[in-house]
């Protein structure tokens, strides 16, 4: 009912206080009355650089109010989108950033995604909850080279204040949590979707629209209303890659050693097949994915993308000489999880920029499933988690040994280890990775990390 600009000079001291007093990762701005605070932002951030920046544009509200003075357009198109990592407009935004052009269909969403992409962002999202003729909620997310139809139910209610902004915050929430871009909106429109289904016949005052309930989950934990299963970062706690030449040495088929390791705690299967034939291994791939699923354990495959199309995999991951990750994620969809061998902070910022769900990082001692692997230590693990917005998975030359010591390095985004020998060339898998799982366990509880 109104808006009190807060003065500029007083913004500038609240940015200061917060910026240089916490390691902020991830910044999102909400709605900004004038081109001054514009460019306060701006000089803030760049005296304190953070990881990503979420611009929402809030400009006209859900409920049709204009929110910022028209000259605040040209500060956002000329300052702040080329420091964003993501920009969120509505419809409405959307056009009134390109000049005042109805948005009316799904082709006229994904051709102002591209043309604000064109004015500085990373990513862009156009949001079409107030699409009309669509049954669908339809959003468009850019990358810079492709387009992803997102699409949930449209839940009737009148409870939808404050949607823009919730979907912006859950954005750069999971930015903070270390989640790549799409994965990210991926989980704030499943969060919204659910929210607004929970709470569709709440009713709290009598304007034309309601509140929804943000809190749901602390009542339903489990509520989740039409989202498809998403990459969740713990699932690299115990991370076990299957190898042919092992299989072969101990007389077990792919399909014992997968259940074998699940039944000794691995948290998600990577299957890296290098002698099988493609129709052998697309069998045995799905056979693998049944026990998986049973179990909730995510299974993806090494390289061979075709092998996990075929077979309904979770997922892939991808070496720096394999199929480039945004190559990938244009053939899998947004709905599956991508990893990135990395050894470097340059390797892992592109892994990030390319879509990728998270990194492998190794190999971190002398390994003997890889001729000629160079090595990057613990050191080099280190630099490279630090300078990864993507949860990181150690591997090469892991053990029993030494699993210890790579899981105390001390940094938040290293989320567990990758295991070959040390698991499937032993008699028996499944002990040795309760043996893993066990170690695991105790340093994280020694360092406080989450499992």
């Amino acid at each position: 009912m109104g808006v009190h600009v807060v003065p500029e000079s007083f913004v500038e001291e609240q940015l200061r206080s917060v910026l240089s007093d916490m390691d902020v990762d991830v910044v999102k701005t909400g709605m900004l009355p004038s081109i001054g605070v514009v460019k306060v932002l701006c000089d803030s951030l760049r005296k304190f650089p953070v990881k990503a920046l979420v611009v929402d544009p809030v400009m006209v509200s859900t409920s049709g109010d204009t929110l910022s003075a028209p000259s605040t357009l040209s500060g956002y198109r000329d300052q702040l989108f080329a420091m964003a990592d993501i920009v969120t407009p509505n419809l409405k935004e959307a056009s009134a950033l390109l000049g005042g052009a109805p948005l009316k269909t799904v082709y006229d969403m994904r051709d102002a995604a591209k043309s604000i992409y064109n004015l500085g962002p990373r990513h862009v999202l156009v949001k079409g909850g107030d699409l009309s003729d669509s049954s669908d909620a339809i959003d468009i997310f850019f990358d810079g080279q492709t387009c992803h139809e997102l699409r949930g139910s449209r839940v009737k209610t009148r409870n939808t204040h404050g949607t823009g902004c919730t979907m912006a915050s859950c954005i750069a929430a999971e930015l903070a949590k270390g989640s790549a871009m799409l994965q990210a909106v991926q989980e704030a429109k499943a969060f919204v979707e659910s929210a607004l289904h929970y709470s569709k016949d709440m009713a709290i005052g009598n304007g034309p629209q309601g509140p929804f309930d943000h809190l749901f989950r602390l009542k339903s934990p489990h509520y989740n209303v039409g989202a498809t299963p998403r990459f969740n970062p713990d699932d690299l706690f115990l991370y076990a890659v299957t190898d042919s030449r092992m299989n072969k040495k101990w007389g077990r088929s792919i399909t014992d050693a997968v259940q074998a390791a699940i039944e000794g705690g691995a948290t998600i299967i990577q299957l890296r097949e290098k002698e099988a034939e493609t129709r052998e291994f697309i069998e045995s791939a799905k056979a693998c994915l049944e026990i998986c699923r049973s179990s909730r354990v995510p299974l993806l495959i090494n390289d061979r993308v075709d092998v996990a199309l075929a077979c309904g995999a979770d997922g892939v991951h991808v070496g720096q000489s394999d199929m480039p990750a945004r190559t990938a994620r244009e053939l899998l969809g947004p709905g599956k999880i991508i990893g990135v061998s990395c050894k470097t902070p340059a390797q892992a910022e592109k892994a990030w920029a390319d879509g990728a769900d998270y990194i492998g990082c190794g190999g971190v001692f002398p390994t003997t499933t890889k001729e000629d692997n160079i090595t990057v230590g613990m050191e080099g693990l280190k630099a490279v988690c630090l300078a990864s917005k993507l949860p990181v998975v150690a591997i090469g030359g892991i053990g029993i040994a030494n699993a210890r010591s790579v899981m105390e390095i001390g940094v938040p985004n290293l989320k567990g280890i990758a295991i070959v020998s040390a698991l499937f060339d032993r008699e028996c898998v499944a002990t040795e990775t309760r043996k893993l799982r066990s170690v695991l366990m105790d340093a994280c509880s020694r360092t406080n990390l989450s499992v």
